[in-house]
């Protein structure tokens, strides 16, 4: 992905404060596009975790409802934290609190644009990072 890695790298020297953002963007992409059943099962996976309320806010129309760090554990479990941790070069703790910000977005522009349109590369609507990119 040198392409997204170049807007990674220009939105992290513009504003530090996204830096951390800007390092797990890559690995959380890469984790959605590569999640077993797609993004119906990672939603189905929230909703098996009692979080359904949550994850149908992202899914939907309305305002994303916040989600805590100890909730994302929980659902994703510390196979795919680990790995966001270990492809991102980020520390558990940081993953996680930058999840809280990120997934409800990221997930929201999925669902979005999932409707009826699938970009290349293994079914990850390219429109949703755009407009995700759009909101950092």
């Amino acid at each position: 992905m040198p392409l997204l890695d170049s807007i990674v790298s220009a939105l992290g020297a513009r504003n530090p404060q996204l830096g951390a953002q800007a390092a797990l963007l890559p690995a959380l992409i890469e984790q959605v596009r590569h999640y077993p059943g797609g993004l119906p099962a990672l939603i189905q996976r929230f909703r098996d975790g009692g979080l359904s309320e949550v994850i149908n806010s992202w899914a939907g129309s309305g305002p994303n409802l916040p989600v805590s760090a100890d909730q994302l554990e929980s659902v994703l479990g510390e196979g795919v934290i680990g790995q966001l941790s270990a492809k991102s070069g980020l520390d558990t703790a940081t993953v996680l609190s930058q999840l809280c910000i990120m997934l409800p977005s990221l997930v929201s522009e999925a669902a979005a644009s999932s409707a009826g349109k699938e970009g290349p590369g293994g079914g990850f609507p390219l429109d949703a990072l755009s407009g995700f990119l759009g909101r950092m």
